[in-house]
């Protein structure tokens, strides 16, 4: 399949248009960084699928603050025109709702690459988390104490 990708300057827009919208502070922190993110998506060897490409575009974004601010925002954004210019538009608002739980978890290191991984793979492909995956969800965000 061939993969359908966006620039770095379409990046920074979404990300401009996001903190004018919602607040915040604009500006790139590490335009390279940035730059780095968006061409190694290309890199069939890493991210041969779309799940792949998806998780690394939303972690990256997410964890590595290319923006002064609005980075969890960000992530959520591009990581959905993402799968919209990849034919998934059908998924985009799921997928929305779905991170806005999620990106505060992976910026705060309760969910790792791996069960972003599995969350992204479940979002595209199922209608519901499987009951596995949401007492993973559950027990990475520290649900599970007893007291």
């Amino acid at each position: 399949m061939a993969f359908a990708y966006f620039d770095t300057a379409h990046a920074v827009e979404v990300h401009d248009e996001i903190i004018n919208q919602t607040g915040g502070v604009l500006g790139v922190l590490n335009i390279n960084l940035l730059e780095s993110v968006i061409e190694h998506l290309k890199n069939e060897i890493y991210y041969p699928d779309l799940e792949h490409k998806l998780t690394h575009l939303f972690y990256s974004i997410n964890k590595n603050h290319s923006f002064q601010d609005g980075n969890k925002r960000a992530s959520i954004a591009l990581s959905a025109y993402f799968l919209e210019i990849n034919n998934c538009s059908f998924r985009v608002e799921r997928f929305i709702a779905e991170m806005e739980n999620i990106a505060v978890d992976v910026a705060d290191n309760r969910i790792d690459k791996d069960l972003l991984f599995e969350i992204i793979t479940s979002i595209i492909y199922n209608d519901d988390y499987s009951e596995e995956l949401k007492l993973k969800i559950i027990y990475a965000k520290g649900f599970n104490n007893a007291d």
